[in-house]
């Protein structure tokens, strides 16, 4: 999963608040796999939940918002955003 490739061939993924906790991780480069290369896709890689994501989750790429079909370029940073309860 992790890679050391050139850096441009890899995309930073950075997990949040609960989703940090729960695979002991916050950031990894990875390679996509050659069909990897939405958020989706790269979520089902890294085996970071069953399936569909939870409701709620938000991905951004490159600090801005975007949807889980988006297409992902080389040394783009993604982010996967749980939600966040608190007052």
């Amino acid at each position: 999963m992790a890679a050391s490739a050139q850096p441009g061939a890899c995309i930073q993924v950075r997990l949040f608040a609960s989703l940090r906790e729960a695979t002991g991780w916050s950031v990894q480069l990875v390679t996509p796999a050659t069909t990897a290369r939405t958020p989706l896709a790269l979520w089902q890689q890294l085996e970071l939940g069953p399936g569909e994501p939870p409701a709620g989750v938000r991905v951004a790429i490159n600090q801005q918002f975007a949807s889980w079909d988006a297409p992902l370029a080389d040394g783009d940073e993604l982010a996967f955003l749980p939600p966040i309860s608190g007052g």
